[in-house]
C-alpha cells in the first residue's frame, strides 16, 4: 500500500517563485503517484509566515486550481523555525512522512526520490545534505561552514552541511511534538528524536527569484539561537574564564610582592588601565550571555504559544483522524 507524503513549504514573501515552486512540486508528486511510490492523497502544503505580499492569496488560487495543493494561513510572522513547525505538525495527523523544504527552490527536488526510497528502507528521518559548496563565494563557504563546525564544538549536536530539506516519518513527527520548547532550533532539535537515520547528497542550487531570508545578521542570530537554545557550554566557558583570570590575579600579586621586596618601584599605570579595561569586558560579555540564558528561561517560563493558524486549506482526504 502506497504511503501518503506531505511536501511542507514555509512561505514568508514568495509570490516572485511560488508559481514556478507549485509547478515543479506538482510534478514531482504526480510522477510519484503515477509509479505508485506514494498514494494519490499526498499534497504539497505551503505555510504562510505573516507574508506582506500576495503569498497566501497565490496559494488560496492554487488551492482552488488543484487539490493537490493545501495551505496553512499563520495568524501573523513567527518566523522560519515556527512557521515550519506550524506546517509539520499540521501535516503530522494527515501524511505518514513529510518532507520539508524552502521555497526558493534551491534544494534539488529530485532528491525526494531518494528520500522517499530510504524511508521504505526503514529510516524514520533522512538528511538532504549538500554534497558540495563549490558555487559558494569564500566568504559564504567559510562562514557557512565555520556555523556547523562552531554549534558542534558549542555542544549543538547537528548534521554538517544539512539545513532544513529532511524527510520525517510520522513516527518522528510525533517525536518532534513532545519538544515544547519556544526557542525553536529545529536542525538541533531533529537530531534528538533519535530513531533510524539516513542522508542523501543533493547539489543545491541558485534561488531562483526574490531576496534571501537570510543575511548575515539573521544567520549570526539564527547560531546564536541554537547555541544558547542547546547547550551550556558558554556558561561553562565564562567559569572557566573565570579561574583563568582569577589565576593571573594571584600571579600578579606573587610578582608585585616580590618586587616589593626587592626595593623596586612599579610605575604600573599602564598596565591597570588594560587589566580593569580587558576585565571590565569580560564581565560584560558574561554577563550579556548569562542575560540571554535567562532571556530564554523567561520566554520558556511564559509557555507562549509558538504558533496560531489563521486558516487551513484542505480537501475530503486532508482529514487529520487517521
Amino acid at each position: 500500500m502506497e504511503e501518503i507524503l506531505y511536501i511542507v513549504v514555509p512561505c514568508y514573501n514568495e509570490e516572485e517563485v511560488l508559481p514556478e515552486t507549485s509547478r515543479r512540486l506538482k510534478e514531482k508528486l504526480e510522477a510519484l503517484m503515477a509509479a505508485g511510490t506514494i498514494s494519490q492523497e499526498s499534497r504539497v502544503l505551503f505555510v504562510n509566515d505573516g507574508s506582506k505580499d500576495r503569498t497566501w492569496q497565490l496559494i488560496e488560487e492554487l488551492h482552488q486550481s488543484c487539490p493537490i495543493f493545501s495551505g496553512v494561513d499563520l495568524s501573523r510572522n513567527r518566523g522560519h523555525q515556527n512557521a515550519l513547525l506550524a506546517g509539520l505538525m499540521t501535516a503530522k495527523d494527515r501524511c505518514d512522512m513529510a518532507i520539508s523544504m524552502d521555497a526558493d527552490l534551491q534544494d534539488d527536488i529530485d532528491a525526494v526520490d531518494a528520500m522517499v526510497e530510504q524511508y521504505y528502507a526503514g529510516c524514520d528521518i533522512v538528511y538532504g545534505v549538500r554534497s558540495s559548496r563549490k558555487k559558494d563565494t569564500f566568504f559564504k563557504r567559510f562562514t557557512a561552514e565555520g556555523f556547523y563546525r562552531l554549534m558542534n564544538a558549542m555542544g549543538a549536536e547537528t548534521v554538517f552541511n544539512h539545513a532544513d530539506y529532511r524527510l520525517m516519518s510520522k513516527r518522528a513527527l510525533e517525536g518532534l511534538a513532545e519538544f515544547k520548547e519556544v526557542n525553536l532550533f529545529l536542525r538541533g532539535i531533529v537530531p534528538m528524536i533519535g530513531y533510524r537515520t539516513g542522508t542523501v547528497e543533493y547539489e543545491r542550487g541558485e534561488r531562483f527569484a526574490g531576496e534571501s531570508k537570510y543575511p548575515l545578521k539573521k544567520m549570526l542570530s539564527f547560531a546564536m539561537e541554537g547555541i544558547t537554545s542547546l547547550s551550556v557550554k558558554p556558561i561553562r566557558f565564562i567559569t572557566g574564564l573565570g579561574f583563568l583570570v582569577f589565576l593571573v590575579s594571584i600571579l600578579m600579586l606573587i610578582y608585585s610582592i616580590v618586587r616589593w621586596a626587592m626595593g623596586e618601584t612599579i610605575l604600573g599605570w599602564a598596565s591597570l588601565i588594560c587589566s580593569v579595561w580587558a576585565i571590565g569586558g569580560l564581565i560584560l560579555l558574561s554577563l550579556g550571555v548569562i542575560g540571554e540564558y535567562i532571556g530564554k528561561i523567561y520566554l520558556e517560563s511564559k509557555e507562549r504559544p509558538r504558533f496560531l493558524i489563521r486558516e487551513v486549506l484542505e480537501d475530503e482526504h486532508g482529514k487529520a483522524d487517521r
